[in-house]
């Protein structure tokens, strides 16, 4: 795991989107096209405020996955991570993506499962964009994670402190309005990605990205995970990176 410290949460975005554009201009170059994974919540506005301003990427050529959602939740509802990724990202491109796969978590969940899992399995990714929880989740793995399971997507119930987080952000009114279940990307999904970009600003993630940075590798810390990936970079700002030694 390679660690970036920025001086502040608008660099982090900045160089954690040029590092992502960068590969996926490599990507396009070698292959003809490129396929990622896009993450969604507080701690990747900045980040993808600067991604859909890279100059020079074919996005014709981009075929993106989305990493998770909440289970019953509208696309209408201001929580939704596909209105989330429609207005901070997809219509925000200089050109179409070649494929955008949303996530809908108001039918069947499994069937969904099943229908996005067999898409991303026909893909190499070439760069998943992801970040960590205040609980160091990765995607909506809560502790303890499934560290096993090869489906590409699965049903997880939503732990307290994952839930609070969620209504911290402002995205909910109340704790009882922050749906109990989600549609997550698993762990071995997002592990199989040639590059992972973890983008984790503010205080609050500070003794997440310790325990995962710097901790034993558990599924009591998620993304402790990215240790054994072989080419994931964690950005931090000051902050986050506080109690790193």
């Amino acid at each position: 795991m390679h660690i970036v410290t920025c001086q502040t949460k608008i660099e982090l975005g900045a160089r954690a989107a040029e590092h992502g554009a960068r590969l996926i201009r490599q990507a396009i170059a070698r292959t003809g096209a490129a396929n990622i994974i896009v993450a969604t919540g507080a701690s990747q506005v900045e980040m993808l405020r600067a991604l859909v301003s890279e100059p020079d990427i074919r996005w014709d050529k981009v075929t993106a996955f989305h990493l998770d959602e909440y289970i019953g939740l509208p696309v209408t509802h201001p929580a939704s991570f596909r209105k989330y990724l429609w207005g901070r990202f997809a219509s925000r491109l200089p050109l179409p993506l070649a494929a955008m796969h949303y996530i809908n978590g108001e039918g069947d969940p499994r069937r969904e499962c099943a229908r996005v899992g067999e898409l991303i399995r026909r893909c190499e990714i070439d760069v998943a964009f992801a970040g960590i929880g205040e609980n160091g989740h990765l995607a909506f793995n809560d502790p303890p994670a499934d560290f096993e399971t090869d489906a590409p997507y699965l049903v997880v119930n939503l732990d307290e402190a994952c839930r609070r987080q969620q209504l911290g952000e402002g995205w909910f009114a109340t704790l009882d309005d922050v749906p109990r279940q989600a549609i997550s990307m698993s762990i071995r999904q997002i592990m199989r990605s040639r590059a992972v970009i973890a983008s984790v600003p503010d205080a609050r993630k500070a003794e997440a990205v310790r325990r995962c940075a710097q901790g034993e590798v558990s599924p009591l810390a998620p993304a402790s995970i990215l240790q054994r990936h072989p080419d994931a970079t964690l950005y931090l700002d000051p902050d986050s990176a506080r109690l790193l030694t």
